[in-house]
């Protein structure tokens, strides 16, 4: 793809719906189709997103404000633009990643006290780049609250039952939340080779994926 700018993709769901394991699956098979394909996640590995997986892992004091995350989670955003995502789309590469500013819309007004703070937050994320294509994997909460467990280890700062629920039925509408962005839902239920498929077989109809060279 020398001379020709990448395509982004973003994975988003409730905690348990799977991005993770399918990002890598899906990564694995545009790369068989002979694709450069970068892997990333929010947040980051950058200094801001370091910052807020300890606070996420509750490995720093003190209350971590809906709002105070949603500023971090902006800013974490654009440096993780400019650090990888645009170089890679740069060089012809596709960009895959699990989160983006959807996940800013639906965690931060979900935490919120009132629902009308989503100009807000749309209004920190003016600057982000718009991906290419928003896969929404859906999962109902039950289904992967038992999937968290399964996994075990702590419950990070949004894993709870009550919040995930309401994660869950945001995600539902989520097209609403990013207007004029191309978001699509898939069922992240069954067998991961199955949702695998039908992930690729989406990616395959909305971007035309290369053919191998």
């Amino acid at each position: 793809m020398s001379g020709d700018r990448g395509r982004f993709v973003v994975l988003e769901g409730i905690d348990g719906s799977g991005t993770s394991t399918q990002l890598e699956r899906l990564a694995q098979a545009l790369e068989a189709r002979g694709l450069d394909v970068h892997r990333t996640a929010e947040p980051s590995t950058g200094p801001v997103g370091t910052l807020i997986r300890q606070y996420l892992r509750h490995e720093l004091l003190g209350p971590a404000a809906w709002d105070t995350m949603a500023l971090l989670f902006a800013a974490d955003r654009l440096d993780h633009v400019a650090r990888e995502i645009e170089p890679t789309l740069a060089r012809g590469g596709w960009v895959i990643s699990d989160r983006y500013d959807l996940s800013s819309l639906a965690y931060q007004s979900a935490t919120a006290p009132s629902a009308e703070v989503v100009g807000w937050i749309r209004e920190l994320n003016v600057r982000a780049l718009r991906p290419d294509l928003t896969v929404i994997v859906d999962v109902p909460a039950e289904a992967a609250a038992a999937r968290r467990g399964a996994r075990g280890g702590d419950a990070e700062l949004y894993e709870k039952t009550e919040l995930q629920g309401r994660l869950a039925e945001i995600y539902a509408q989520g097209e609403a939340l990013v207007p004029g962005d191309r978001v699509r839902h898939v069922s992240g239920l069954g067998d991961p080779d199955e949702v695998t498929a039908r992930l690729l077989a989406l990616v395959d109809a909305e971007l035309r994926i290369p053919s191998p060279r």
